[in-house]
């Protein structure tokens, strides 16, 4: 299963009871239909290392900013943020310990990152957190000129944490060519000079 945005509950329903790895990245009317490496197309380097490598050790570079440097392992888990916080309280509610946690969405103002944010923190979903992988958030800009912006809310929230955390990866609704990310495998995130992830276990087997 691939795919991204509301595909995210399914995708953590499928984690939580099942233990299937999926990939979070290009559908086919949104990523494929574009092409390999257009702008609102897919990374096709990342996409066929996920669906295809049957080997581990390679890299996913992000493409982002840091906003807490080092270097973390983990389970890497997660999705569209407002997808996420939706699933907390049902029975596929997801367990987010350990994790390498990736965070996206766009079209919501920095107050609404804000809220959600605060959720998963509220709700113990940040406490065991190794790393975290943020999205570009596009067409979030403050309704307010002067008022925080979404990077600023993220950096507020989650330095805290004092985990290593990367701001604008091109996954889930970006409008770069689409990262592939594969859920449910062991991941390392390297957050000193260019972030990127590395794949510490295959998605597929031959």
């Amino acid at each position: 299963m691939i795919g991204f945005s509301d595909l995210t509950v399914l995708q953590i329903y499928l984690w939580q009871k099942c233990s299937w790895v999926t990939f979070y990245g290009p559908m086919v009317t949104s990523g494929l239909n574009r092409g390999a490496d257009d702008a609102r197309g897919y990374d096709e380097h990342s996409f066929l290392q996920a669906v295809g490598n049957c080997e581990s050790g390679w890299e996913i570079p992000l493409l982002g900013k840091a906003v807490s440097r080092g270097v973390a392992e983990g389970r890497l888990l997660g999705g569209c943020l407002a997808l996420i916080q939706t699933t907390l309280g049902t029975a596929w509610e997801l367990d987010t310990a350990g994790s390498i946690l990736v965070l996206e969405d766009r079209a919501v103002r920095p107050y609404q990152v804000d809220r959600a944010l605060m959720h998963l923190k509220q709700a113990g979903k940040l406490k065991s957190v190794r790393g975290i992988v943020l999205g570009d958030f596009p067409d979030s800009s403050a309704p307010v000129k002067g008022s925080p912006s979404v990077y600023e809310v993220c950096e507020r929230i989650l330095t805290p944490l004092n985990i290593p955390i990367v701001f604008g990866a091109a996954i889930g609704h970006t409008q770069r060519p689409l990262l592939t990310l594969p859920l449910g495998v062991q991941a390392r995130l390297i957050s000193t000079g260019e972030p990127r992830l590395e794949i510490l276990e295959p998605a597929v087997v031959p």
